[in-house]
């Protein structure tokens, strides 16, 4: 087996200025993430507000011709049409008996007298 070599590819001031201190790669790169994180984070909630103030904004007059076509609820009317609904979607069959069966169902069964008993 062949034996690592110590050395760098290449031996340049700026290598050997990274090797000698790595804080001045490191340090500057943090820097650039953390910044970047909170720049990036402002972007977002700036977007995410213009976003909501769009959605949101209505005017005096649209505000004033939405109450103004508003029918008025009543529970009545409601009541009546959901029934009425009701009525026309279905239509009763009577269906036959089995033999020997009454037409109300069957008759209760008395109780058995050991346990009215005890």
């Amino acid at each position: 087996m062949g034996v690592f070599q110590t050395r760098s590819f290449k031996n340049t001031s700026l290598t050997k200025r990274i090797n000698k201190h790595p804080a001045l790669f490191g340090v500057p790169f943090l820097v650039l993430m953390v910044a970047a994180s909170f720049g990036l984070s402002t972007i977002t909630q700036t977007r995410y507000d213009m976003h909501d103030q769009k959605v949101k904004q209505v005017t005096k007059e649209q505000e004033l011709r939405l109450d103004h076509n508003r029918k008025k609820f009543d529970i009545r009317e409601e009541y009546f049409r959901l029934s009425a609904a009701a009525d026309e979607d279905w239509e009763p069959k009577r269906i036959q008996r089995p033999k020997g069966l009454p037409d109300w169902g069957v008759p209760p069964t008395e109780p058995s007298g050991e346990s009215s008993k005890k």
